[in-house]
Protein backbone atom coordinates (compact mmCIF):
# COMPACT_ATOMS: atom_id res chain seq x y z
CA UNK A 1 0.00 0.00 0.00
CA UNK A 2 1.73 3.03 -0.86
CA UNK A 3 0.66 6.59 0.64
CA UNK A 4 -0.26 9.55 -0.89
CA UNK A 5 2.17 12.60 -1.29
CA UNK A 6 0.49 14.88 1.74
CA UNK A 7 1.58 18.02 2.24
CA UNK A 8 2.04 18.36 6.36
CA UNK A 9 1.90 22.17 7.91
CA UNK A 10 3.30 23.28 11.11
CA UNK A 11 1.11 24.72 13.49
CA UNK A 12 1.84 26.81 16.55
CA UNK A 13 -0.51 26.63 19.71
CA UNK A 14 -1.17 28.63 22.95
CA UNK A 15 -3.29 26.33 24.95
CA UNK A 16 -4.71 26.52 28.59
CA UNK A 17 -4.19 23.32 30.59
CA UNK A 18 -7.02 21.69 32.55
CA UNK A 19 -5.16 23.05 35.96
CA UNK A 20 -5.02 27.09 34.66
CA UNK A 21 -1.54 26.90 33.13
CA UNK A 22 -0.74 28.45 29.97
CA UNK A 23 1.78 26.74 27.61
CA UNK A 24 2.71 28.53 24.67
CA UNK A 25 5.12 27.41 21.73
CA UNK A 26 3.35 24.06 21.06
CA UNK A 27 4.03 22.65 17.57
CA UNK A 28 2.68 20.23 15.44
CA UNK A 29 2.74 18.97 12.21
CA UNK A 30 -0.94 18.18 10.19
CA UNK A 31 -2.60 18.72 7.28
CA UNK A 32 -4.76 21.33 8.74
CA UNK A 33 -6.01 23.38 11.45
CA UNK A 34 -8.58 20.76 12.76
CA UNK A 35 -6.10 18.08 12.73
CA UNK A 36 -3.80 19.68 14.71
CA UNK A 37 -5.81 21.15 17.32
CA UNK A 38 -7.01 17.41 17.41
CA UNK A 39 -3.53 16.14 17.98
CA UNK A 40 -2.73 18.57 20.97
CA UNK A 41 -6.25 17.99 22.73
CA UNK A 42 -5.21 14.03 22.41
CA UNK A 43 -1.92 15.10 24.35
CA UNK A 44 -3.64 17.62 26.58
CA UNK A 45 -6.79 16.00 27.51
CA UNK A 46 -9.44 18.94 28.42
CA UNK A 47 -7.31 21.91 27.51
CA UNK A 48 -8.45 24.92 26.03
CA UNK A 49 -6.56 25.87 22.48
CA UNK A 50 -5.88 29.94 23.23
CA UNK A 51 -3.91 30.46 19.73
CA UNK A 52 -3.29 28.28 16.79
CA UNK A 53 -1.25 29.64 14.09
CA UNK A 54 0.07 28.30 10.65
CA UNK A 55 4.08 28.48 10.77
CA UNK A 56 5.30 29.58 7.73
CA UNK A 57 8.40 27.57 6.29
CA UNK A 58 11.02 28.31 4.31
CA UNK A 59 10.85 25.57 1.53
CA UNK A 60 14.20 24.72 -0.28
CA UNK A 61 14.84 24.12 -4.02
CA UNK A 62 17.09 21.04 -4.35
CA UNK A 63 17.49 21.87 -8.11
CA UNK A 64 18.58 25.22 -7.92
CA UNK A 65 20.48 24.19 -4.57
CA UNK A 66 22.85 22.07 -6.88
CA UNK A 67 22.92 24.04 -9.47
CA UNK A 68 24.46 26.61 -7.45
CA UNK A 69 27.24 24.07 -5.79
CA UNK A 70 27.96 22.87 -9.34
CA UNK A 71 28.56 26.85 -10.52
CA UNK A 72 30.35 27.87 -7.33
CA UNK A 73 33.01 24.07 -7.45
CA UNK A 74 33.25 25.36 -12.01
CA UNK A 75 34.53 28.96 -10.89
CA UNK A 76 36.65 27.90 -8.47
CA UNK A 77 38.31 25.52 -10.80
CA UNK A 78 38.61 28.43 -12.99
CA UNK A 79 40.18 30.92 -10.34
CA UNK A 80 42.77 28.21 -9.57
CA UNK A 81 44.03 27.87 -13.32
CA UNK A 82 44.59 31.79 -13.29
Amino acid sequence: MALANVSMIKFGLKIRTRSGLPVDNLVVQARDQAEAERKITQMYMHCEILECRQIQTATRDDATDLDGIISLISRQGDQEKK
